[in-house]
């Protein structure tokens, strides 16, 4: 079987347009949540992290006329250019293809704020359509929308078309924003924070939201990698826990179950692992469930952290944006706080990551969970790693 190398990325977040400038920010403990009071946004204040759309504006200049994208289109073309500047890939080429993933999509169109615009872009596919035309890939795009495990399952279905040898290369974006109608939603669960987040907190009482786009660009071609020990894919799950269509599973045995798959595909059954990624939300249900998943897995001793009271849960984007964290602290040789923790408020032991590390790690897991009972879980190492 096929390989799969982690080739580059980017991150777009509140906290920067790199990759670099957002783990630099991770590792000094920084978060870009802030009230906002937005009327186009929400009618109350509300903690949430968004992507300056001045800076946003200056940085896309190079790449086009701002008036042919959406505020998302646009987000997706710089991601996706930044991180294929660092590498030889022909986009042109047949043998690359694009994945993106989101919950939303152009959502802000429902709200007719943008006239000059096609009804039709508010679908998934033409948004798909209209990023990979930018890049003038032939390939039918694939776009993946399965709630909060969008990213995580654009990965996993990326990595085994290369390893089926369907293509060569895949870039895998994964984006969503912040309109009006993405905190309706959640407001009428109340499920979202009063504060900035607290994942897994015993006062933890929700989300945050966040705007984000993520770029993972994976590749079966050895000949494109120029690292010596690169990181690789090595397996990864998807399950469905059908608990409810919005309460995750009181057992925590859905995504325990793709934990445990992704392991089996990684040939990792003896359990060594270094570190998880949670998805780590902060709602009670959530954090909870996650947390019996977890020691499920016989993983309770292994550092985790969650990564949103940094960037906010940025749906789409939150998976891919996690990875590459992840990645990079294989990379960078170290473990991040989970920001926003202070007390154990689950009900099972788990080791928080309560403050940065310098500590050599050579593989990291990645879990997800959305609406819907759906889970999702990735295994990433150093191509040398046991």
């Amino acid at each position: 079987m096929n390989t799969i190398y982690t080739l580059t990325d980017n991150i777009i977040t509140s906290l920067g347009f790199t990759t670099e400038s957002n783990f630099n920010s991770l590792k000094n403990g920084i978060s870009g949540i802030a009230q906002t009071f937005d009327p186009k946004i929400t009618q109350t204040p509300m903690f949430t992290s968004l992507i300056d759309s001045e800076m946003l504006k200056n940085e896309f200049t190079q790449y086009g006329d701002r008036v042919d994208y959406t505020r998302l289109e646009q987000m997706m073309i710089l991601s996706i250019s930044k991180a294929l500047k660092q590498t030889n890939i022909d986009t042109k080429s047949g043998n690359t293809i694009f994945l993106f993933s989101s919950t939303k999509g152009n959502i802000d169109l429902l709200e007719n704020r943008r006239q000059n615009f096609s009804r039709e872009r508010i679908n998934l596919w033409a948004l798909a359509d209209e990023v990979c035309r930018f890049f003038k890939n032939p390939v039918k795009p694939v776009i993946i929308s399965n709630a909060c495990i969008s990213g995580v399952s654009a990965i996993i279905t990326a990595a085994h078309l290369l390893q089926e040898n369907k293509y060569s290369n895949a870039i895998v974006c994964g984006g969503d924003i912040i309109s009006e109608f993405t905190p309706s939603g959640f407001q009428s669960f109340k499920a979202i924070s009063s504060n900035p987040c607290k994942p897994f907190d015993a006062s933890r009482d929700g989300i945050t939201l966040g705007e984000g786009v993520g770029t993972l660009i994976l590749t079966s071609n050895k000949n494109l990698v120029t690292e010596k020990n690169p990181i690789i894919f090595r397996g990864g799950s998807n399950s469905n826990d059908a608990n409810h269509i919005s309460g995750p599973s009181r057992t925590g045995d859905g995504l325990f179950f793709a934990i445990q798959n992704a392991l089996i595909e990684a040939g990792k059954e003896n359990k060594n692992i270094d570190y998880i990624s949670a998805h780590g939300t902060a709602t009670q249900y959530n954090d909870e469930m996650e947390a019996k998943a977890i020691a499920l897995a016989g993983l309770e001793d292994v550092p985790v952290n969650s990564l949103k009271a940094y960037w906010g849960h940025t749906l789409g984007a939150a998976g891919i944006i996690e990875c590459i964290a992840g990645i990079h602290s294989i990379k960078e040789k170290c473990i991040i706080q989970s920001l926003g923790y202070h007390d154990l408020g689950v009900s099972v032991p788990l080791h928080i990551i309560t403050k940065f590390e310098n500590k050599e790690i050579k593989n990291f897991i990645k879990t997800a969970s959305g609406f819907g009972g759906c889970n999702a879980a990735v295994y990433f190492s150093e191509l040398n790693a046991d």
